[in-house]
């Protein structure tokens, strides 16, 4: 069993700063490419950032510059540095991550989803 479980959402102001974390635990033999993704009211869950196991990250054009991914691979966790927060940055906010796991089978895996509200 693999669980990914996202902490740090929340209520901020615009400009504001939040960051978001998200560890991995279970049965984990390799974590591959690990993400973030978000899903605002009526709209399609989009790609906000993702990181490779050797650091190669990226970004969705429109947030390069506010928003910085990181990882431990030791932790197995991943965060998200946000920065000059907008209105429209509201959404739930998803950590993804590609694992294999201790049987050898690859598997894609989301967290629950962590609530971030830009509002003044």
């Amino acid at each position: 069993q693999v669980q990914l479980v996202e902490s740090g959402g929340g209520l901020v102001q615009p400009g504001g700063s939040l960051r978001l974390s998200c560890a991995a635990s279970g049965s984990i033999f390799s974590i591959y490419v690990m993400g973030w993704y978000r899903q605002a009211p009526g709209k399609q869950r989009e790609l906000v950032a993702g990181i490779t196991s050797d650091g190669t990250a990226n970004y969705a054009d429109s947030l390069k510059g506010r928003f910085t991914i990181s990882r431990d691979n030791a932790k197995n966790t991943v965060s998200l540095q946000m920065i000059s927060l907008k209105p429209e940055d509201t959404a739930v906010y998803y950590c993804n991550a590609a694992i294999m796991n201790m049987r050898m089978s690859l598997g894609d895996y989301w967290g629950q989803g962590t609530q971030v509200t830009v509002s003044s």
